[in-house]
């Protein structure tokens, strides 16, 4: 089985291509794995095929890596507009970090938008292979009405729903057709002696020559061809397929590139689950294959069966493509031997996320089984990030984006049958202090029976940024027995929780100086008891502060939108650090700018806008600075203040 992967952006085509495309020559099996990737088997000239449609936008980029790690070749789908090649920007790059043959195919050419050489010189901006155009338009006026192969010059004309006609070579595009030919040759002949020594003694190459060479080059990644058609009415159809399947690899060099073992018996591409069913994985067969029933990453495999979720097979033979059913030790983004498995190459994993959002049950019997179901669904989705907010204890949900959030809460509410409420995640500020204070507190009580009395004299003092809670003891003569000593440091954590203004204080140094006991009525819990109210009491006394958390974030986007960002983060009290290309990247830069974790959504929010979806960012905390101005209010802040 051939194994393709389409990607490329929104409204580019990409459903309606591998849709007309696997249409064809019979009717496909088609699998959806959470309505974002879309599988479809079919038949190609008696050949079995599938090709794996990825849909566009930033929130399905996750989705991306790990389709091309069970490909063969890869296509983009272009718009026919030079301003929209920066779209396909994110694509590109991927494939050249995964090294995977590709195609390019310029879409909607019964409506263009500017020159087929302008589109391609747009393109070649965010690609360091060079990229060849293989075919040329024949235009009726304003109209494409056909293309030029410019391989073995022959022209087709499109005809609507139906394979194109051979025709004569129009006149009117026979020079530009020799001009795209020569350049086509000798982009070819830089790979090849044999082919440069034809040229340069004038003399035209066998065509069979250069389609196998042309296969070559594809096959080790040096060169990216682009083809010309439109998937809506049919057109280009058959030469894409053409050259997929002559021209890509098989599917051995699928393994080479993900890094697969030698024992390696399959990779796992995706996963789903899908009501009454479970958990289906995705799987792609490598070296021996596997069979139904037998051991795959130390454990046994349940039923197999082909893309229709229903057809039940024995085996998975190397270079199909199948599914896994009740099998649930088995993961996407892993490569799987008989006893164990590793992981997909760094290329193939998602990008940081892009929207963290605050999750709990709508009804709190669900608590536990909303739990179960989100670590179901981080293992199956490569998107998702799990972890605990530390001011309400709930999930906190990070995902690739608003809509990619929005498929999440369908999922849950359809297969899992839990309805969920979202809240935007708390900044984490904390407090500290400014000034040196000493203070006394005496904790005395009678109830009957034993007392409590703890006295303890303790200072306060600021401590140096990121230095944390420090706590030193400086008692003589045994004022406060050794073994009370803890009791006040913790009683003196126990304060630190939470500050005049609601936050963790940080960066302070506790010194316990004197202090007094009683034989009968002094007790650990008296003195931590003690402590903590000592401490609770000079606070308000030591000048606090409030403290922000300030991020690092390294933000990667296309040079053409790097004029638009300055402003962005300056308007979010950011500070812009730098920004220099990406030397493993071309067309895109890497900006460094530093701004307060207040503003993360905002930038998430600023950043899709300003690079139309092209861009994503990697934040870190560094460190923490005195806040100016009042706390900003969130909504859980609100909550919090109301109750």
């Amino acid at each position: 089985m051939r194994v393709f992967t389409v990607l490329g952006p929104s409204q580019s085509g990409k459903s309606t291509l591998v849709e007309a495309i696997s249409r064809l020559d019979g009717r496909p099996t088609t699998f959806d794995v959470s309505g974002t990737v879309h599988l479809h088997g079919f038949s190609y000239l008696g050949e079995p095929w599938c090709a794996i449609d990825v849909d566009g936008g930033a929130d399905a980029m996750a989705y991306a890596g790990p389709a091309m790690a069970v490909s063969d070749a890869a296509v983009v789908v272009v718009p026919p507009d030079p301003d929209g090649a920066v779209l396909c920007a994110p694509y590109l790059r991927l494939v050249e970090e995964a090294g995977i043959p590709c195609f390019l195919f310029v879409n909607k050419m019964d409506s263009p938008n500017g020159r087929i050489r302008d589109i391609i010189a747009a393109l070649q901006t965010y690609c360091s292979n060079h990229i060849a155009l293989r075919q040329v338009p024949i235009r009726d006026g304003e109209s494409i009405v056909g293309a030029v192969d410019l391989i073995s010059e022959r022209a087709w004309k499109y005809q609507e729903g139906q394979p194109s006609a051979l025709i004569e070579l129009p006149k009117s595009v026979e020079d530009r057709e020799s001009e795209a030919r020569t350049e086509l040759l000798e982009t070819l002949s830089d790979f090849d002696d044999h082919l440069l020594e034809q040229l340069i003694e004038d003399k035209q190459p066998p065509s069979k020559e250069v389609y196998d060479l042309a296969a070559q080059v594809l096959q080790n990644h040096q060169l990216i061809p682009a083809c010309l058609g439109a998937a809506s009415h049919g057109n280009g159809l058959t030469r894409l397929m053409k050259a997929l399947r002559h021209e890509a690899p098989e599917f051995d060099i699928a393994a080479d590139r993900d890094e697969a073992p030698d024992a390696a018996c399959a990779i796992a591409g995706f996963a789903d689950v899908k009501k009454h069913i479970g958990k289906i994985i995705v799987l792609r067969g490598l070296g021996d294959g596997i069979k139904a029933h037998e051991s795959l990453g130390g454990e046994t495999v349940g039923s197999l069966t082909s893309l229709d979720a229903k057809t039940q097979i024995d085996s998975l033979e190397a270079g199909q493509i199948g599914l896994a059913v009740k099998s649930d030790h088995l993961n996407p983004g892993n490569i799987y031997d008989k006893s164990s498995a590793s992981q997909l190459p760094e290329w193939a994993s998602a990008h940081s996320v892009a929207y963290r959002q605050v999750v709990m049950p709508a009804h709190e019997r669900d608590d536990v089984r909303l739990s179960n179901a989100l670590s179901r669904l981080v293992e199956i989705d490569p998107g998702l990030f799990l972890e605990q907010d530390e001011l309400s204890g709930h999930a906190v949900l990070g995902s690739q984006g608003p809509q990619h959030l929005r498929r999440v809460i369908a999922k849950l509410a359809e297969d899992f049958g839990i309805e969920i409420l979202t809240e935007a995640v708390e900044t984490a500020y904390r407090e500290t202090i400014r000034t040196t204070v000493e203070h006394r507190h005496r904790h005395r009580k009678q109830s009957g029976g034993a007392g409590q009395f703890a006295d303890v004299v303790i200072s306060l003092a600021p401590a140096p940024r990121g230095s944390g809670f420090q706590f030193d003891e400086v008692v003589k003569g045994g004022a406060v027995p050794k073994n009370y000593i803890p009791s006040v440091e913790q009683g003196s954590v126990d304060a630190l929780a939470q500050g005049p203004g609601g936050f963790p204080v940080v960066d302070v140094k506790v010194t316990l100086h004197d202090g007094k006991h009683h034989n009968v009525d002094s007790s650990d819990f008296a003195f931590r008891t003690a402590g903590k109210n000592a401490i609770r009491e000079a606070l308000p006394q030591a000048k606090p502060v409030v403290l922000q958390p300030i991020l690092n974030a390294e933000i990667h986007l296309p040079s053409v939108f790097v004029g638009d960002l300055v402003p962005t983060i300056s308007s979010l009290q950011g500070q812009v650090l730098g920004f220099e290309g990406n030397p493993n990247a071309p067309g895109w830069e890497i900006f460094n700018a530093q701004l307060p974790a207040v503003a993360e959504e905002e930038l998430h929010r600023s950043l899709a806008s300003s690079t139309r979806g092209t861009g994503w960012v990697k934040l870190q905390f560094d460190h923490y600075e005195e806040l100016r101005g009042p706390v900003p209010k969130s909504p859980a802040r609100e909550k919090v203040d109301s109750a």
